[in-house]
């Protein structure tokens, strides 16, 4: 059995619309009502308006990416338990209409995470772009966090002080516009309301914070198993802590707890290689073993790191990730199960056409469809290989 080829999308506003996306070879949606605020229940009658839209394309929406978890339940501050409950009928919502996996992350504050959003590459095409002398010089500069110098090694302290005197106005609003970036779709986060979800965070540390993804998946895990759907927790993006912030979903111990902490069949992971790949720490062909049939998800894309820890994403193909023998894995993982497991050619980059049109940062058409092709490829290629129908 081969895996599901799927392709994010925003939406009705997403600039890459779904007879778009029929052409690719992509025939599976992910998506999400990114209108509603985080911690609303969503309703059955836009989850079903938003299906119709999709199957009347000749699509099919395969995955939920994603249901957002409230800060509040990350911090198990106020109103928590009202949340996860609420958390609970969206999940029933999204099985009464026949949707079964449902991605999400436990990142505090911000999602996804970089610096530049249009790093022009060699040859002229426009890549995310992750510096930490840059996210530096957001965080100390014009965040203003509280000791922020003291999450820095002196080589970043003193490389964001030279480019915060060499960057002008615009330059600084425009790295704070990219870091702030966030979702398409969702309301913008302001350095007020950041520094305000700073202090939430007070006194939540590492293990304070994994012990509230255990309650909160303690909580839903059982619920899914009755529904049927499987949840997939994606990885922190980067894989590292982001402004004095804990991120506990960056490698293969932090996976280990998770799935062993909570041991439900629906709780599983969504495994992407260019979150977990922007660590040189990560062994992803050990990871994605370790994590074998709760693999749930799979978002496909490539890193490239400097000496510093600074990274772009790469073509699909190149980069750190030895995507062939991670794509070997997860199609052997693919031939235990019975139902096909999803994947999406993530990100991509800015290219030939897509390059004078407004498209949503690592979201255009042609990269990310150069990236499928390339997927579907190496797919055949090892299936045939090993004989996988």
């Amino acid at each position: 059995m081969q895996l599901k080829q799927t392709w994010r999308w925003f939406g009705p506003d997403d600039p890459v619309t779904l007879q778009d996306i029929l052409q690719t070879g992509a025939s599976g949606i992910v998506t999400a009502l990114h209108q509603i605020p985080h911690g609303d229940v969503w309703p059955v009658e836009e989850i079903e308006k938003r299906k119709k839209i999709i199957e009347a394309a000749g699509l099919t929406w395969d995955v939920v990416e994603s249901v957002t978890v409230h800060e509040s339940i990350k911090t198990q501050t106020g109103n928590y338990k009202k949340y996860i409950e609420l958390y609970k009928q969206t999940l029933q919502n999204l099985a009464a209409c026949d949707i079964k996996i449902v991605t999400y992350n436990f990142m505090p504050v911000t999602d996804w995470t970089r610096t530049n959003l249009d790093y022009i590459m060699p040859d002229g095409s426009r890549a995310l772009y992750f510096n930490w002398f840059d996210l530096a010089v957001f965080d100390m500069y014009i965040l203003k966090r509280k000791n922020a110098a003291d999450d820095y090694n002196d080589d970043i302290i003193y490389e964001a002080e030279k480019k915060f005197h060499q960057y002008t106005q615009k330059e600084l609003d425009d790295l704070k516009t990219m870091i702030l970036f966030g979702l398409p779709g969702e309301k913008k986060i302001t350095i007020p309301e950041v520094l305000d979800k700073l202090d939430w965070y007070k006194d939540v540390d590492h293990t304070a914070l994994k012990e509230n993804l255990k309650h909160f998946l303690r909580e839903i895990s059982p619920v899914a198993d009755e529904l049927n759907i499987k949840l997939a927790i994606h990885p922190d993006d980067p894989p590292f802590d982001v402004l004095g912030l804990p991120r506990i979903v960056s490698n293969k111990d932090d996976i280990d707890f998770i799935l062993s902490s909570v041991p439900n069949e629906s709780n599983g992971i969504c495994f992407c290689t260019g979150s977990l790949g922007a660590s040189k720490y990560n062994d992803l062909v050990n990871i994605v073993q370790s994590i074998d049939t709760r693999l749930h998800f799979a978002h496909l894309r490539n890193t490239k790191r400097d000496v510093h820890g600074n990274f772009y994403e790469a073509d699909h193909l190149n980069g750190d990730t030895d995507m062939y023998n991670v794509v070997k894995e997860i199609l052997a993982i693919q031939q235990k199960v019975e139902t096909q497991i999803p994947f999406r050619p993530d990100h991509g980059h800015v290219m030939l056409d897509d390059i004078n049109k407004k498209t949503n940062p690592g979201y255009s058409c042609i990269g990310r469809m150069r990236g499928l092709a390339e997927l579907r490829g190496l797919m055949l290629g090892i299936s045939r290989a090993n004989n996988w129908q």
